[in-house]
């Protein structure tokens, strides 16, 4: 029986995977974070009967009741503080949470690894977004020019998503894209170009409408690839997802990103 405790677990995608993890015969959720529900069990915060996991302000609170996995389901500004703190306590890390960068996850693997914990990071546990980024990568080999749209609701407070920052990580590790006119040649802002992402330019737009979506656009001599994921307003794509990355974190060492790297070939 694997432990888990999860932080951000009234969330959309955490009370989702919370319900998930109930189902499952080999997993047991044994603390949730979630600071206005503190005090009460999940089940009676989300509305799901029969879930006892009590429920803590913080994670470190959560972290004392003892777990083999920590589940990272928050906010940017808060998310490797928890992770680092889990990596301290002994535990095993999947991430959820979008918003962190390369410098954020090589402090975070240093510690991993002085802890000999493993840590998958997922920009995102859906499975059309994991062939998204198998297939770009693919591309990325035979063609070189190609640029990245991140698509997210308005009130997103991270830019570019995860998942965007996870396709950019991957496709600037396969070459480096051209560029038709160097930046510094431009007329007008720089930043009408996005941002710059292991050298792949991304742009993130935040609009009513989308809930998650994210675009890799390669371009060639008269002709024009596009690969898209596009998410529903349902958490439930994820969960599978998820419940795979617990159940597999455990065999890794370090940091480890994109939930194929547990899928098999």
């Amino acid at each position: 029986m694997t432990r888990v405790a999860l932080a951000g677990a009234t969330g959309w995608a955490g009370s989702a995977l919370a319900r998930g993890i109930a189902r499952q015969a080999d997993l047991a959720l044994v603390a949730a974070v979630a600071r206005r529900a503190a005090g009460r069990t999940l089940g009676e915060a989300i509305g799901a009967p029969g879930l006892e996991a009590p429920v803590f302000a913080t994670t470190r609170e959560a972290l004392a009741a003892g777990c083999d996995v920590f589940v990272e389901y928050t906010k940017p500004d808060t998310a490797k503080a928890n992770i680092l703190a889990a990596l301290d306590a002994g535990a095993h890390v999947v991430v959820g949470t979008s918003g962190l960068g390369d410098a954020d996850y090589r402090e975070i693997d240093g510690r991993a690894r002085e802890r000999a914990r493993g840590v998958l990071a997922c920009g995102n546990f859906a499975i059309t977004a994991v062939l998204l980024q198998k297939f770009a990568e693919m591309a990325a080999r035979y063609l070189d020019h190609f640029e990245i749209i991140d698509y997210a609701h308005e009130d997103k407070v991270d830019a570019p998503s995860g998942t965007a920052r996870e396709l950019a990580h991957r496709l600037g590790a396969v070459r480096t894209p051209s560029i038709g006119v160097p930046l510094d040649a431009m007329r007008g802002p720089r930043e009408a170009r996005g941002a710059e992402l292991n050298g792949v330019r991304v742009h993130s737009l935040r609009l009513p409408g989308y809930v998650i979506a994210v675009e890799a656009i390669f371009g060639a001599a008269g002709q024009r690839l596009h690969l898209k994921h596009e998410a529903s307003s349902s958490a439930e794509p994820y969960v599978d997802g998820a419940l795979l990355a617990i159940r597999k974190v455990g065999g890794l060492l370090g940091v480890h990103r994109g939930l194929d790297a547990v899928m098999d070939e």
